[in-house]
């Protein structure tokens, strides 16, 4: 490459959970902070989505109850994001670690949009703006924070909902390979909206 690759900041956050500590509210702050708008937390239990409204977090879980639960027991890892930043929690071992990455500097051709498929064949059940997805056969279900997901019955295996991935790079200077380091998230959306927006 003939220019410099510009990196996105990171950061690590201090967190220290304690008998006190309070996921929810940790969470909120962080959102409120970084102006971030939804959540995907991978527990030993399923997967949580969440969204914040007007700085309160409100998940999957407190919509469907039969769902996968957000705590601190079984979350293994946990992503709020928004256009710009993304904070990450995640368990090591018998703690938890936070970082946060930001891109407000860096120019579309810093980085790699991605747009990956997610599970969902049909709606189930839609309530207070959360959509219960499932998908074919399996039984895959999760609560997506979106309404009017655009499910086409004629097309059996169609899956509209996508997570939008941002991939950052770096350039080894001695070969000159340039590599994606690092990966975030950015954006809940479905299929239609990404054709609308082009």
């Amino acid at each position: 490459m003939n220019q410099a690759i510009n990196r996105p900041n990171s950061e690590l956050i201090e967190v220290e959970v304690k008998e006190s500590f309070d996921l929810k509210v940790w969470l909120e702050k962080q959102a409120s902070e970084y102006q971030l708008k939804y959540l995907l937390a991978h527990a030993e239990d399923g997967v949580i989505w969440g969204k914040f409204q007007n700085g309160t977090l409100k998940t999957s879980d407190s919509v469907f109850p039969q769902l996968a639960k957000l705590r601190l027991l079984t979350l293994q890892q946990c992503r709020i994001f928004g256009e710009h930043s993304e904070v990450m929690l995640w368990r090591n071992d018998d703690e938890f670690k936070a970082r946060c990455v930001e891109d407000t500097h860096l120019d579309k051709e810093e980085y790699i949009s991605e747009n990956q498929i997610l599970w969902g064949t049909q709606a189930e059940n839609i309530s207070d703006g959360f959509t219960l997805v499932s998908d074919g056969s399996q039984g895959l279900r999760h609560a997506v924070p979106l309404i009017d997901i655009p499910f086409d019955s004629n097309q059996k295996l169609y899956r509209p909902l996508r997570l939008c991935v941002r991939h950052y790079l770096d350039e080894d200077k001695e070969t000159g390979l340039v590599r994606i380091y690092l990966s975030r998230l950015v954006n809940l959306t479905t299929e239609k909206e990404l054709k609308n927006a082009a």
